[in-house]
């Protein structure tokens, strides 16, 4: 695994603050904060056969799949492997309802998953790739509804909380808005001085957080995309990973290694509260709660999962390993 790639990865989710899922070398685990206790929910070092028939896709199975980046929303655990593979299991039923290699090309990781509702509310799954596309598909029957190409490499893709906007980012130096329905570019977002790796949408949908190889985020008000609203700086490393609280209060950005940072946005995210902690990062997830803050360890040794919890004076203080 190149070192490049590692940077590209967010193998965490948690969907309460006593549910978190995650990726253990072939197994997506579901970790119990209430029990601590793990269960594996997807094993993806067998071969996988999807359990429903979609259109547009010959049945493909597909085994010993290294995950490279995964989230679970809406009931659904979608994982991307670093052979462009994509598979979608939903969480109430047996089996895996689509696996795919979604690209021939063999070079092609899968850089970012996310699962969205578009303006008429039906459920779609989106999928960014290193062979510079950008993939939608229908969550329940798992046809293919569109791809995007553009002239980079793709290295994470998010939508807008309204389902209308596209933040697309990768091995340029400029992040992009597009159409959600359509992939076409509609804003141009300079600012940034390498490739970009990480985004996330506040919950209002007016701000898109960008994060970059430049060791900063940007904030972008969608409202004027001239330039950035502010410049988050990191300590060392690529920020490689963000996430904002539901209620938007709070941002967190982690680097490759060692370093997880929050900001307040009630205070024009001036203030900070940095987490050292020691390992390399392997993603960071809020509860929906707002209450815990959850980072994962992917060090050999060290391998983890932290549990951070909300203080009233509002810093997320380490309570448990």
């Amino acid at each position: 695994m190149g070192g490049r790639y590692f940077m590209l990865r967010n193998l965490l989710w948690a969907t309460s603050k006593h549910d978190v899922y995650l990726v253990q070398n072939y197994s997506v685990m579901h970790w119990s904060a209430l029990l601590r206790r793990g269960k594996e929910v997807l094993n993806v070092a067998k071969p996988i056969v999807p359990t429903v028939k979609h259109l547009g896709f010959v049945l493909q199975p597909v085994s010993r799949v290294q995950v490279s980046t995964m989230t679970v929303k809406e009931n659904l655990i979608v994982a991307g492997g670093f052979h462009g593979e994509l598979i979608c299991k939903n969480l109430n039923h047996s089996g895996v309802a689509f696996c795919s290699k979604i690209t021939a090309d063999d070079s092609a990781i899968t850089n970012a998953v996310d699962v969205y509702r578009n303006p008429t509310g039906s459920l779609r799954i989106i999928a960014a790739n290193n062979d510079s596309q950008v993939r939608v598909f229908d969550a329940e029957k798992f046809a293919s509804l569109g791809c995007f190409s553009y002239d980079w490499s793709v290295n994470n893709s998010s939508v807008s909380p309204d389902g209308k906007l596209l933040a697309v980012l990768g091995d340029s130096t400029e992040c992009l808005i597009a159409d959600a329905n359509t992939g076409k570019v509609t804003a141009n977002l300079k600012g940034h001085l390498d490739y970009s790796f990480a985004s996330a949408w506040h919950p209002d949908g007016r701000i898109l957080a960008t994060g970059n190889q430049d060791t900063t985020c940007r904030l972008w008000d969608v409202r004027n995309l001239s330039q950035s609203l502010a410049v988050l700086k990191g300590r060392m490393g690529a920020i490689r990973a963000i996430s904002f609280t539901t209620d938007g209060r709070f941002l967190a950005m982690a680097e490759p290694a060692d370093f997880v940072h929050i900001f307040d946005s009630q205070y024009g995210y001036a203030q900070g509260q940095e987490i050292d902690i020691f390992g390399e990062i392997a993603g960071l997830s809020f509860s929906p709660d707002t209450e815990a803050l959850f980072v994962g360890i992917a060090d050999r040794t060290y391998g983890s999962l932290l549990e951070f919890t909300r203080r009233r004076q509002n810093k997320y203080l380490d309570s448990m390993f």
